[in-house]
């Protein structure tokens, strides 16, 4: 009788132990939701904020009241000088990381599969071309630019884009590719492949998730660029970012404006990571761990 009291004693401990521990994982799990919603508010709320403020009337653009949304400050927009700003942002930004790609993919297969003597020196010299800031290539590049009549160019844009993406796909492409087992490419070699066609056909294809994980991080690096494109355009070459910026007058900024030509201008990074959103995950959290 003894043993039944107590081996009934132990089993309700172990029941309210559980019981403890299963309430502990909804309150952890319920905090975690929560501070993920907070999170998410608070780096929503001005993207939001500037969206509806672009829905705003001229006159009352500043308003937090609701007000009967207008479309006015999209159509000034298209009225003016920006779409050409816009599709100059587009080309270049296209053009860049498709560029970049086409170097850098090679480049970095190269790096993760040959092991030559030089192999850590071209890497650090790779990533050594990200260390130094914008500033200081600033007068280099302009005064190289007005030379060879860059100056104020989409083509211009491109190389320009092309010194800071070309970096990056390549050390993250490295990554990626040293996560790809080379016996799957040896088992190519044997089948009659050769290297580049055990490249396209098995190695770059696993590696898919990075490439559009490393794509769409050069394509909003070009697209969100101010700096450069403020010191070598003027007009002609004008991006998006920059012809926001002119919208900032001495008499007055134009709020209604500056909020829809901001929301135009993120609207196709939004798209771009919408579409290959699963891919961005995977291969963000690849290129995080190695096996």
């Amino acid at each position: 009788m003894a043993a039944l009291t107590i081996e009934t004693a132990s089993i309700e401990a172990v029941t309210a132990l559980r019981r403890r521990a299963r309430r502990r994982r909804v309150w952890r799990r319920l905090a975690v939701q929560v501070f993920a919603v907070a999170l998410l508010v608070v780096t929503l709320a001005p993207l939001l904020w500037m969206v509806q403020m672009s829905f705003h009337p001229s006159t009352d653009v500043l308003s937090v009241s609701l007000v009967r949304p207008t479309v006015e400050n999209y159509k000034a927009l298209w009225t003016g000088r920006f779409p050409a700003s816009f599709a100059n942002s587009l080309l270049a930004s296209s053009l860049s990381t498709a560029l970049a790609l086409l170097v850098g993919v090679p480049a970095a297969y190269s790096l993760s599969r040959w092991r030559f003597r030089a192999r850590r020196k071209v890497a650090l010299w790779i990533l050594a071309t990200r260390m130094a800031p914008p500033i200081a290539y600033t007068i280099p590049f302009f005064l190289a630019y007005r030379y060879l009549h860059l100056f104020d160019t989409v083509t211009g844009l491109i190389v320009i884009y092309l010194t800071f993406n070309v970096p990056l796909v390549v050390w993250t492409m490295t990554t990626f590719f040293d996560g790809v087992s080379h016996s799957l490419e040896e088992a190519a070699w044997t089948d009659g492949c050769g290297i580049w066609q055990a490249f396209w056909r098995i190695t770059l294809p696993l590696a898919v998730p990075g490439l559009a994980a490393t794509t769409i991080l050069c394509f909003i690096l070009s697209w969100n660029d101010f700096f450069f494109a403020l010191i070598l355009t003027r007009t002609k070459a004008m991006t998006a970012p920059v012809a926001i910026v002119n919208f900032m007058q001495y008499e007055g900024w134009e709020w209604g404006k500056i909020a829809a030509a901001g929301t135009l201008v993120m609207l196709p990074v939004v798209l771009f990571t919408f579409v290959v959103r699963t891919y961005f995950v995977r291969g963000l959290m690849a290129g995080g761990v190695k096996e």
